[in-house]
Formats: C-alpha cells, structure tokens, sequence
C-alpha cells in the first residue's frame, strides 16, 4: 500500500519549507530595519512597510536594492553597541579594584619581578593616567 509520498515528493517539500523559512527571515530582517532606521522619517518608514506588505516580492527586492548598504551599517553598529555592552559588562562584573591591583603591583615589585618603572607604568595604567 503506497500512500503516494516518494522520496522526491519529501525532498521537494523539505526544499519549499527552507525558501518559506529563508523568505520570512528575509522578511522580518527589512521589516525590522526599516523600523531601526534613524535616517528615514515616519512618512518613509510608513511607505517602505506599505511597499512591503503589498508587493512583498517586490518591496523587499528593492528595498536591498536600495538600502543593501545602509542596512549592513546598522547591524554592523547594533553589533559593536552590543559587543561594547558586553565588555563593559564583563568588566564591572570580572573588575578587581584598583586598590587590589596596585597592591599585587607592589607585591611583584618586592619581589623583584617589576622593575620601578615598570610598577610606576603599571600603576599609572590601573589608576587611567
């Protein structure tokens, strides 16, 4: 008993699912930066989504088209927004004190692995001078 569902008529519909998830990945990326731009005023940003949604294909054809450029910016500038949120983050969560840290200068300074210049540069870094 076949149920009429080959090989290729499976490979087929996996293909179709991919195009369909690819095309509304593609979708929500025009979608989100058209609302992220900061370049565009309301009236544009209102007729860039009508284009959109009306002649999907289309609107989102052009819209790379034209604005390809300034959306590879704008993730390019929410990705070092977010990078920098990250490090600073990490640095207040990770950060020893400066007081801890010119004590562990002074530390190798006594010991004799830092020289005197070396523990002044050292210190000068951990107090931002």
């Amino acid at each position: 008993m076949d149920n009429g569902l080959g090989f290729f008529d499976i490979f087929w519909s996996i293909f179709w699912l991919f195009l369909m998830v690819a095309w509304f990945w593609v979708l929500i990326s025009v979608v989100s930066d058209i609302f992220r731009s900061k370049d565009m005023k309301g009236g544009a940003k209102a007729l860039w989504v009508a284009f959109v949604i009306l002649l999907p294909w289309l609107g989102v054809l052009a819209y790379l088209l034209i604005r390809g450029d300034k959306m590879h910016q704008h993730q390019a500038e929410d990705m070092e927004k977010m990078q920098a949120a990250q490090k600073d983050y990490i640095r207040s969560v990770a950060s020893v004190s400066s007081a801890d840290e010119i004590e562990r200068l002074a530390k190798l300074k006594d010991s004799g692995h830092l020289t005197e210049e070396e523990f002044a540069a050292q210190k000068a870094k951990v107090l931002g001078g």
